[in-house]
């Protein structure tokens, strides 16, 4: 029996609340080896409160030693096995911004990037260019006409944008154009499957054509492509878990990955203030709550430790609109780790609170990766977070005789 026909079979409906609370790439290393993490260093005076009465433990997103994408880290978070269900980053982008896709389109990922005079990358988010201007790129990139094939161009969020191919027989069976560094050239776009041969080609016409476009756009005068994907088919929460669920997040990806498994998106502003102002605005009408909070990890991968920091910070010191509203179960945690000293996600486990009046308490003195890894419910995977959150809301019966 699949994990979710478990749960399925074991949910019931009552009257309790649950907040996840998402600090995207939360868990970190410190600068010097040994040193605190960005959240040991934080001052954070109301989660190490509420880490008293709490319980702590780390999990894995995917498993000990993989380093996961934000698609497959949040899948798991929402009880999804990230191996199991898969969602490229294409089709998330699409579904974050509202984009309805049909069956047979194909959506990719697009970095606005910077290359240098021999077409080595020297920056793989083009200076994180405002949305406005990524949006008149976009305009431009949507005039490429390739035989056979319709082309959609659409800002998402700063220098990130989504192209979508509408054609017979089109295949996501295809490599990625981003390399994932800087310092080299972006790579073709390769069929990975016979049925994708096709495919590849339309692709790397529509790359060489934009590359033309944007040659005298600096910085931002080339694409990346990433996460070539279809349109996946999820079981939803309101049928596994019996839940009325919404998402407050700022970034489309987030609202993306919430609306492929159930979660109804709520308008929000973009600060973390307003963010668990929609909350409260909105507690009454909801049984659960994923709140994605976004500058934690692009801090962590402009490796700005100071400013990753800072962002832990203002969660904290806002925490109290949360913490007022006494949810029944408040889950606080990452998707990944993102340490500003690497710049990038990585594979370490990630910190995690759980508080509700059944958890057994840690009696914690500080919310951070030394408590958590000695924490009660000590290394565990993330896909079992939902499982917790619904046993500590009482909506799960006993399972077997």
């Amino acid at each position: 029996m699949d994990r979710l026909d478990l749960i399925k079979d074991l949910s019931i409906t009552n009257d309790t609340k649950m907040v996840l609370l998402v600090l995207d790439g939360l868990g970190g290393l410190g600068l010097e080896p040994g040193g605190k993490t960005e959240l040991e260093t934080a001052n954070t005076p109301n989660l190490d409160l509420l880490a008293e009465s709490a319980a702590l433990g780390i999990t894995d997103p995917i498993m000990q030693g993989i380093t996961p994408g934000s698609g497959p880290a949040h899948l798991g978070l929402f009880g999804y096995d990230p191996i199991k269900y898969r969602i490229g980053r294409g089709a998330l982008a699409a579904a974050g911004i509202g984009f309805n896709m049909q069956e047979n389109d194909l959506a990719a990922r697009i970095n606005f990037a910077t290359a240098d005079d021999s077409g080595l990358i020297t920056d793989r988010r083009a200076g994180r260019i405002a949305t406005d201007e990524s949006s008149q790129l976009c305009t431009l990139l949507a005039k490429i006409e390739i035989r056979n094939v319709k082309i959609f161009v659409k800002p998402v969020k700063e220098h990130r944008a989504v192209v979508i191919f509408r054609g017979d027989s089109l295949s996501d069976k295809l490599s990625d154009s981003d390399p994932q560094k800087t310092g080299v050239q972006a790579k073709e776009v390769v069929a990975l499957a016979d049925g994708a041969k096709t495919t590849a080609v339309f692709v790397n016409e529509f790359i060489h054509k934009a590359q033309s476009i944007l040659a005298d756009k600096h910085p931002a005068n080339t694409v990346l492509l990433r996460g070539f994907a279809k349109t996946p088919s999820l079981p939803q929460m309101k049928n596994v878990y019996k839940l009325n669920a919404a998402a407050i997040a700022s970034y489309p990806m987030y609202k993306g990955l919430a609306r492929f498994v159930g979660m109804e998106i709520l308008q929000t502003g973009p600060t973390i203030r307003e963010e668990f102002e929609t909350l409260k605005t909105s507690f009454n009408e909801y049984d659960f709550f994923f709140i994605h909070i976004k500058a934690t990890d692009s801090s962590g991968e402009d490796g700005n430790f100071a400013k990753k920091v800072k962002v832990i910070e203002e969660v904290d010191k806002n925490l109290a609109l949360i913490t007022s509203l006494n949810p029944d179960v408040l889950v606080v945690t990452g998707d990944h780790s993102t340490p500003a000293a690497l710049k990038s996600h990585s594979w370490h486990p990630v910190p995690f609170l759980l508080y509700s009046k059944y958890c057994r308490f840690d009696n914690a003195k500080h919310f951070g990766e030394t408590y958590c890894s000695k924490g009660t419910l000590g290394r565990f995977p993330a896909v079992d977070i939902m499982s917790l959150m619904l046993a500590n809301s009482l909506r799960l019966t006993k399972y077997g005789a």
